[in-house]
C-alpha cells in the first residue's frame, strides 16, 4: 500500500491568500538499480502567491538536481514554478529530482529524507518511501 507522505507549511502572521501555502504529497523513490536515483512528489500550493522550487538536498548524495523531461530528453533546470492555487507534479516521464553518485543505495521499504528549498517559503523536509524499481502510481 502506497504511503502518502505529507508535510505542511503554515506561514504564521501572513494574511490569507497573499503568500504561498505549500504541502507535499505522493512522495516516493524507486529503488535505485545503479549509482543514480530519481525522486517524485507533488507540491500543492493553496496560497494566493506562487513560489519556486529552487533546490533539493539529501544525505544520500552531494549532487541532487532538478530535471525536466522534454521530447524524451532530460535537462537540469534552475527552478520549477509552484503556481498560486496550483501544483508542481514531479512524476515518472516528466519533471523529477535526480540523485547522482549515491553514497548509499536505499532498499525497498526504507525511507530517504530530502529537504525541498523554495524561493519564498521555508524549506520542507520530506521522507521518500523507497518502492520497487518499476513502481509508477497513476496519480500521487
Amino acid at each position: 500500500m502506497a504511503m502518502a507522505v505529507t508535510a505542511s507549511l503554515a506561514l504564521a502572521g501572513c494574511s490569507a491568500g497573499s503568500e504561498p501555502e505549500l504541502k507535499v504529497s505522493g512522495a516516493f523513490m524507486p529503488q535505485p538499480v545503479g549509482d543514480m536515483a530519481a525522486g517524485f512528489l507533488t507540491v500543492v500550493n493553496n496560497g494566493g502567491a506562487g513560489d519556486k522550487l529552487t533546490a533539493v538536498t539529501s544525505d544520500i548524495s552531494d549532487d541532487v538536481t532538478i530535471h525536466e523531461t522534454t521530447d524524451q530528453k532530460m535537462r537540469q533546470v534552475p527552478a520549477f514554478d509552484v503556481p498560486a492555487d496550483g501544483s508542481l507534479d514531479l512524476e515518472r516521464g516528466g519533471s523529477h529530482i535526480m540523485f547522482m553518485a549515491l553514497k548509499q543505495k536505499p532498499k525497498q521499504g526504507q525511507k530517504v529524507s530530502v529537504e525541498l528549498h523554495f524561493e519564498k517559503s521555508d524549506p520542507i523536509t520530506v521522507e521518500l518511501p523507497v518502492k520497487e524499481p518499476t513502481y509508477n502510481p497513476k496519480h500521487h
